[in-house]
């Protein structure tokens, strides 16, 4: 016959407890999550203090030789010279290439071979305010990321009948190929869409590195997450898509 044995508190530390646990009339105490929390923090802290150079300019390297092993910082600063001299050397776009449809092919398949290409399918009406939106900050990404080719053409001009409810698309186009589509803003965060969401998308997509210094960001490059995927669209190019989204 069952005995019931008076438990106070059965997470409490003591010596009755101890035998009633050994007994299996109470469950084993959880292990403490102490330990655990502790290790998560040792390893944030050795995240920090690895990528504690991260985002600052030459400059604000130059102020860190009082403070930083100088053998160190002088092999990251020639490694920060030698990313920004490869950024300037493939920056040679830095502005929002107008499409038409005959130059289609030449202009984003065959340019995504040695970059990456994204094209923005904008609105033939002046009221949708997403695809104005993304054609301002389509400027702005151009002029920031200048070895990344940004095109922008009319959705229904690209391709036959394409519905302007689908307007903003973007297209990202590397290696020849389309790798990516997003169909309007709210993939990303519709109208609120800003320059940082653009950032987490070219990183996702792996037009950019987390830990570009060109990136707009506050916290770590933890922030940048990924993003669901969708179904591929048909690449423009093909006239026999252009019904599909009549």
């Amino acid at each position: 016959m069952p005995v019931n044995v008076p438990v106070d508190d059965p997470t409490a530390d003591t010596e009755w407890n101890d035998i009633l646990r050994k007994h299996g009339i109470i469950p084993e105490k959880p292990p403490s999550p102490t330990p655990i929390i502790e290790e998560a923090i040792a390893k944030a802290r050795e995240e920090a203090y690895q990528t504690r150079l991260e985002n600052k300019d030459l400059d604000e390297l130059d102020e860190l030789e009082d403070v930083e092993d100088a053998e160190f910082l002088e092999q990251y600063r020639k490694q920060r010279i030698a990313e920004l001299s490869t950024i300037s050397q493939t920056s040679v776009f830095n502005q929002v290439y107008p499409l038409h449809k005959p130059d289609y092919s030449r202009e984003v398949t065959e340019a995504s071979r040695s970059a990456f290409v994204l094209v923005h399918l904008t609105s033939s009406l002046g009221t949708n305010t997403e695809s104005r939106l993304l054609t301002e900050l389509w400027r702005q990404m151009a002029h920031t990321f200048g070895d990344i080719k940004f095109c922008e053409m009319r959705g229904d001009m690209c391709i036959e009948g394409y519905p302007d409810r689908n307007t903003p698309t973007i297209l990202v186009y590397h290696g020849g190929d389309i790798k990516r589509q997003v169909i309007t803003l709210r993939e990303l965060a519709g109208t609120k869409t800003c320059i940082r969401d653009l950032e987490q998308f070219l990183v996702e997509v792996g037009a950019l590195k987390a830990n570009d210094t060109r990136l707009h960001r506050s916290g770590s490059p933890a922030r940048y997450t990924s993003l669901p995927s969708r179904k591929t669209m048909p690449t423009p190019t093909h006239a026999e898509d252009d019904d599909e989204y009549a």
